[in-house]
């Protein structure tokens, strides 16, 4: 494979013009099996109103005629989440991020604003935390992950934005609190920042990244570089990316730019009030690391619910923490009236939004097929897009699927070189895609 190459040129306006035009035309293609509107009595169940839930709320009230279908999802607003990596780069504000939920979801379907509380799959039934319990012919599980800061002895999630603390997971006010840590440091003139990457399966894997490298164009831009000392702690050998041929980029860009890279070393506590953090190594050695400011990835899994129940994996090294789910099908292993999207899924790849734009139509044709007692033909191929931004201005576009294999979109955008363009397409026209998305027009 190719290594990574600096960019030579920027785009002119036609071929940018012509970029917008082209995603967005494939972006509506069909998804090559088409179905008219399918007539049903079932009752259908989605579990979580985030991205995966809502885009399938609409496919699947598109696609059928006479379902009763149910959302569940707490959360009154509906936030883009990729948008929280240009939040806590002091890009965005947090209202560029957030809309109502409601918003997203037709009339026709009905929205309890409540979480799970237990799952009964032989019962082919639900239970809420708002006391209810819900009966269902199919069940679509996109819960979203799990954020599991109290694995980490010492830390919570409010305590993003206290004493150099910062975490672009949590939230988007959590993402604002990062950027005001990153500020301080900058203010300090000197210091150490840290930037940690969890040792479970993690959505967005690109964020620690772009944190990281969002951070040093930063500190680049106060001409005193050399007065903060950046450092990476991996729990991996030599890895912070899970495909080579970007990974291998990453780790010769730090080089360049003096970041050092502290590797199999997992993040296991921190102690606020002394600004230290301490990793675990290879051998179960604890290290201590003082730090003025630290990015902190924490562990993920599946929602308690899920990962607690019949429904997760069993066995392997996803058991008890991801939903058991084919990972071209979609539909659970053990459960065929289950399918799962999102990032609750436990496949090899796939915890990004713009996984979930290729898995929702995968999911839609497979439940229309199983409602239609028809065999399941779509497949997802482990589709996983990162635009990965390597300095403020300046983004690679990673498309991968299954088995780390380059599947990009564009003829005219090289997967392997950075540029401007990629840097737009982020901060610009992600979000417009991202809501036809939720709508279920893409």
């Amino acid at each position: 494979m190719p290594p990574l190459k600096h960019p030579t040129h920027n785009p002119g306006r036609r071929q940018f013009i012509k970029w917008g035009i082209g995603g967005a035309a494939a972006s509506v293609l069909p998804f090559g099996i088409a179905f008219a509107r399918q007539k049903t009595q079932a009752r259908i169940l989605i579990l979580g109103a985030g991205a995966a839930g809502t885009a399938m709320a609409n496919r699947l009230n598109n696609a059928l005629s006479g379902a009763s279908i149910t959302i569940v999802g707490k959360r009154p607003q509906h936030y883009y989440q990729p948008g929280y990596t240009l939040i806590a780069s002091g890009l965005w504000q947090t209202e560029q991020v957030a809309t109502p939920t409601r918003d997203w979801l037709p009339s026709e379907i009905s929205w309890i604003p409540s979480d799970v509380a237990e799952l009964f799959p032989d019962k082919r039934a639900v239970s809420l935390k708002d006391g209810q319990t819900l009966e269902y012919d199919l069940l679509v599980v996109a819960t979203g992950c799990q954020l599991n800061y109290s694995e980490i002895e010492g830390m919570s999630p409010e305590l993003i934005g206290q004493k150099g603390i910062g975490s672009v997971y949590a939230s988007a006010e959590g993402a604002t609190a990062t950027n005001r840590q990153i500020e301080s440091l900058i203010r300090a003139g000197e210091g150490r920042a840290l930037f940690t990457l969890s040792d479970t399966p993690i959505k967005c894997a690109g964020a620690p990244l772009k944190m990281t490298f969002t951070t040093l164009s930063r500190l680049e831009d106060t001409g005193r570089r050399d007065a903060f000392q950046v450092d990476f702690f991996t729990p991996f050998q030599n890895k912070v990316f899970s495909v080579p041929v970007y990974n291998d980029f990453v780790l010769d860009r730090w080089q360049e730019q003096n970041v050092g890279l502290y590797d199999q070393r997992v993040l296991t506590a921190i102690d606020v009030e002394r600004q230290e953090a301490t990793f675990t190594t290879a051998n179960g050695q604890r290290q201590q690391e003082a730090y003025d400011f630290i990015h902190i990835v924490p562990p993920m899994s599946a929602p308690d619910a899920i990962r607690h129940s019949e429904l997760a994996w069993q066995e392997g090294p996803m058991a008890h923490q991801w939903l058991e789910i084919d990972q071209y099908s979609l539909q659970h292993r053990r459960y065929p009236e289950i399918f799962g999207v999102g990032d609750v899924i436990g496949t090899p790849f796939g915890k990004t939004a713009a996984s979930v734009k290729k898995q929702a139509p995968v999911a839609e044709a497979n439940i229309l097929s199983y409602l239609a007692d028809r065999p399941l033909a779509a497949k997802y191929d482990g589709y996983t897009s990162c635009p990965l931004i390597t300095s403020i201005g300046k983004a690679i576009l990673a498309e991968f699927g299954y088995g780390g294999e380059l599947m990009p979109s564009f003829s005219f955008i090289d997967p392997t070189e950075e540029s401007w363009a990629v840097w737009v397409m982020k901060e610009k026209m992600l979000q417009p895609a991202y809501y036809a998305m939720l709508n279920g027009q893409v």
